[in-house]
């Protein structure tokens, strides 16, 4: 790993996230909602938000995974580009470039509750130090990331995004 990202894996206490990269949850909000699109086998009671900072460097990436019932907001705050990738419901496939320099992207994305989401450096790129914002507050009950087989097989048309940012091969 790069000595820049090893510093900041340090310095905020990041663990491996399971989806790949390193995170920390910072902030959990104390406010509770009841969310009625969560399915009834697990709690509806959610936090309002969270917030984790997250981390890719090298050649790892963000698996393709969802969360069913809250939109995430990726930012950027150091290093990048960074690509995220979202595939919705009807299957459209969106690419959108976080970035520090502003007339080469944007320095946040929103994925929407229930699309499919990855990520990863764009060429050229050592680390990407990131947040993510999650609101209603993540929660793992809600968190799916499936073998790449259930995504091609839904989406087959992304085949090739679908292959290179899963965890298992098809």
């Amino acid at each position: 790993m790069d000595a820049e990202a090893q510093r900041i894996v340090e310095r905020f206490q990041m663990q491996p996230h399971p989806e790949g990269g390193f995170f920390r949850e910072v902030y959990r909000s104390g406010i509770e909602l009841e969310h009625p699109s969560i399915p009834a086998d697990t709690s509806r009671r959610r936090s309002g938000s969270t917030l984790i900072y997250f981390l890719l460097a090298g050649q790892a990436f963000s698996a393709f995974h969802r969360v069913v019932c809250s939109d995430e907001v990726w930012h950027l705050y150091g290093g990048g580009p960074l690509e995220v990738h979202t595939i919705n419901a009807a299957g459209r496939h969106d690419r959108y470039v976080l970035t520090t320099a502003w007339d080469a992207g944007e320095p946040a994305a929103i994925v929407k509750a229930g699309d499919w989401q990855a990520a990863k450096l764009a060429p050229g790129a050592r680390w990407a130090f990131c947040g993510c914002t999650v609101a209603p507050g993540f929660d793992f009950d809600d968190f799916e990331m499936p073998p790449a087989s259930e995504l091609l097989a839904a989406y087959p048309k992304h085949a090739t995004v679908i292959r290179e940012l899963t965890r298992d091969q098809a």
